[in-house]
This record gives C-alpha cells, sequence and structure tokens, in this order.
C-alpha cells in the first residue's frame, strides 16, 4: 500500500522547486518534509530525487509522480459523487505550456471552463519543442506543447497551429535591409532569441538558405520580446496573434524576402506566406486522469481552432 502523506511530499518538493517551499505548502518543517522523502526511499529500496538545485525525480520518483498525479484528478471525481466528501477549495491543476500560447489565445480558450468547474490553474511555462519533459517527469497533469508523440500513459489531440512570422521596427529594417531584405545581411542583423531552445530563427534563415551562427539577444518573455523588437533592437519571429495591433499600427513591419533582390526567384515565397512558419500544438493528457482532465481536453478541442490554424 502506498503511503500518500509521503508521495505527497515527493510531489511538493518536485511542484515547488525544492523543500522550503514544499514544507510551506504542506504545513509542515523542512526537516519533516526531508524525513518523509527519506522514508519514502528506504520503504521502495531506491532513491526517489536528485539532490540537485532545483531538486529532480529518479526515474521511479517519475513514476510515483505519475500515480500522484492521476490519483489527484480520480479523487476529485470521487468527491463529486459524493457530495459528503466534497471540499470547499476549488480543483488545481496544473498544466505545461509555451510562453507564446500563454500570451495569446490560452486565457480565451480555458476561461469559461475554469470559471464553470471552479479550476485553479497551476501554469509551468517551457518552450513549445521541450515542454513533454514535464509530463515525463510526472510534474503536470497536461501539456501544450510541439511533440506528436505521447508518453507512456498519455493521449495527445491536435489543437491546431500558430502561425509565426518574422517582423521588426521600421527603423531596423531602414539601417539593416535599405535596398530589401537580404539574407546574407539578415544573419548579420541582430536577432531577437526567446531561449536556448527557441529554434524559430534558425528555421526561419534555413528557409532562405542560410545555416551557421547569427548574432542574437536572448529574452524568456513573450512581452518583453516584442517590446525589444519595437525599439529597433533586433528582428524575430512571434506569433501573428501577438502582434496585429503592432503590424497595423506600424509599429513594427513583416520582413519580406519577396522584396529582396538578391534571392533566387524560385526561393521567394508566395506574397501571401512571407515564409511564415506554423507550429503545430497538441494537447497531451493523462488517459486516467478522471472527468475534470476529460472535461478540459473536449473544452480545448471545440475552443483552440478558432484561434489557431487549422487545415
Amino acid at each position: 500500500m502506498f503511503d500518500y502523506k509521503l508521495l505527497a511530499a515527493l510531489a511538493a518538493v518536485i511542484e515547488q522547486g525544492g523543500f522550503e517551499r514544499a514544507s510551506q505548502l504542506l504545513g509542515l518543517s523542512q526537516s519533516a518534509v526531508s524525513q518523509r522523502v527519506k522514508l519514502l526511499e528506504a520503504r521502495i529500496g531506491q532513491p526517489v530525487l536528485i539532490r540537485a538545485t532545483p531538486p529532480a525525480p529518479t526515474e521511479t520518483g517519475r513514476r510515483l509522480l505519475n500515480h500522484v498525479q492521476q490519483v489527484r484528478l480520480l479523487e476529485r471525481d470521487v468527491r463529486t459523487q459524493v457530495p459528503a466528501l466534497e471540499e470547499g477549495e476549488p480543483e488545481r491543476l496544473r498544466i505545461a505550456l509555451n510562453a507564446d500560447s500563454l500570451a495569446t489565445w490560452w486565457a480565451a480558450a480555458v476561461s469559461d471552463f475554469c470559471r464553470e468547474r471552479r479550476v485553479l490553474l497551476d501554469l509551468v511555462v517551457e518552450d513549445q519543442d521541450v515542454g513533454l519533459k514535464r509530463m515525463r517527469a510526472g510534474e503536470v497533469a497536461g501539456c501544450v506543447c510541439a511533440a506528436e508523440r505521447p508518453v507512456a500513459g498519455a493521449n495527445r489531440i491536435a489543437l491546431g497551429a500558430m502561425r509565426y512570422c518574422a517582423v521588426a521596427s521600421p527603423a531596423f529594417v531602414a539601417d539593416y535591409f535599405p535596398e530589401g531584405l537580404d539574407p546574407n545581411r539578415l544573419a548579420k542583423a541582430p536577432a531577437v532569441v526567446f531561449g536556448t531552445d527557441d529554434q524559430l530563427q534558425h528555421r526561419y534563415l534555413a528557409a532562405l538558405g542560410v545555416t551557421g551562427h547569427f548574432v542574437h539577444h536572448l529574452c524568456p518573455s513573450s512581452e518583453g520580446f516584442v517590446r525589444l523588437l519595437e525599439n529597433g533592437l533586433g528582428w524575430g519571429m512571434v506569433p501573428r496573434l501577438q502582434v496585429q495591433d503592432e503590424l497595423a499600427q506600424g509599429t513594427l513591419v513583416e520582413l519580406d524576402p519577396c522584396l529582396s533582390p538578391r534571392l533566387p526567384p524560385h526561393s521567394r515565397p508566395h506574397p501571401n506566406h512571407r515564409h511564415a512558419i506554423d507550429v503545430p500544438l497538441y494537447w497531451h493528457y493523462w488517459r486516467s486522469g478522471g472527468q475534470l482532465l476529460a472535461g478540459l481536453t473536449a473544452h480545448l478541442a471545440a475552443r483552440a481552432g478558432r484561434m489557431l490554424v487549422t487545415s
């Protein structure tokens, strides 16, 4: 039999990123939380935590965290079916998603569901190419990311695609591309990159026939990213959803390879596409996630397609 107090201590340490915050969440001393994790390890005969900063689960720890996530969701179903067990606190769902989804379509897609079902969200922001690692580690109940293949024990549905376009300020374009967009000059002009996992600028340059190193700023903030571009610090790939107003107002302009006199005609994109990059997004969720997760899945399937690009 599992001792769920011990499992709750393990989950809190991972989800809160350390023993101190886990102790605050559980209302225990750090020593008590540490003792519970050690007792869990003693009972199963192997480590469940890698004691680093922040702590990380071992392979066994990941399996236990996956179990805890699913038990929490199933317990919620039982509480709703047995009124005497219903608690006053709203349910929390821990979800991993990429920053661009959070900055654009996510809130509108889930707001009605959260209000109607009294759900509180605990959002973990990860790049769309790596977010699934949070599910694999057992840290989240669901994940929005670009990975198509689900982890063991989970399903996925396609939500649509986020369309990214290359933009910069008019002053930046005038300074660096006075004679039209030159792909070789683009590689030498400063770019803005969200983080080390962000490959969108690389893909855009590769589509223009440019590979290898390019100079860039790092800015791990969706809003800050756009502000850097507006103020002429560089060019970058942003969701069209996020910069519709800026494009309409002219504070940002789309880089247009069609206007490049140095790009071979056969490499020039159709004027309506301008080398836009569509990144498919998928919703991953545990198969044994209970009614709450199934309800959120159905809600996302109905709402996300209204805001994302669909085929």
